[in-house]
């Protein structure tokens, strides 16, 4: 049993032609959402990627000083774990009220951590903590000059 074809691509008369069916006139969405579903699974992926760091300057640099237009807000961590904001002392529970007193531009003011080379490393991060979960997003910790050799 052979199959032959037919003038205009019908097969025994019948078949679509110019007078057959309509055109289908609807758009498939289904590449669409394909792309979509993927892009969403990207930046869920990297969403958590770009939030998780906190960026610090680490003690003994040979960094240039930053510049800087008014006096910033600066935390020190003593030693013996004793904090005190520009030189006034305060707990580490008053430690967000006293910030947010002086803060002019809110929680978008720049602060700086300064903290001695022998302070627990626990007490450093305990007050960047409580500063940033009050909504401080830039604060850096600053270092002394590296010496040249």
């Amino acid at each position: 049993m052979g199959m032959g074809a037919m003038p205009g691509g019908a097969r025994n008369g019948r078949g679509r032609g110019r007078t057959g069916a309509p055109p289908i006139s609807e758009i498939n969405v289904t590449p669409m959402v394909d792309v979509m579903l993927v892009l969403l699974i990207v930046f869920m992926v990297a969403a958590p990627l770009m939030t998780m760091g906190v960026p610090i300057t680490l003690p003994k640099t040979d960094a240039q000083a930053m510049p800087i237009e008014r006096k910033p807000i600066t935390v020190t961590v003593a030693p013996d774990g004793a904090l005190s904001i520009d030189g006034d002392p305060v707990g580490l529970e008053a430690l967000v009220t006293s910030v947010n007193a002086l803060a002019v531009d809110g929680t978008d003011e720049r602060l700086y951590v300064r903290g001695d080379a022998t302070a627990a490393y626990g007490a450093i991060m305990e007050v960047m903590g409580a500063l940033s979960a009050a909504g401080y997003s830039q604060i850096g910790l600053i270092t002394d000059r590296k010496e040249s050799n």
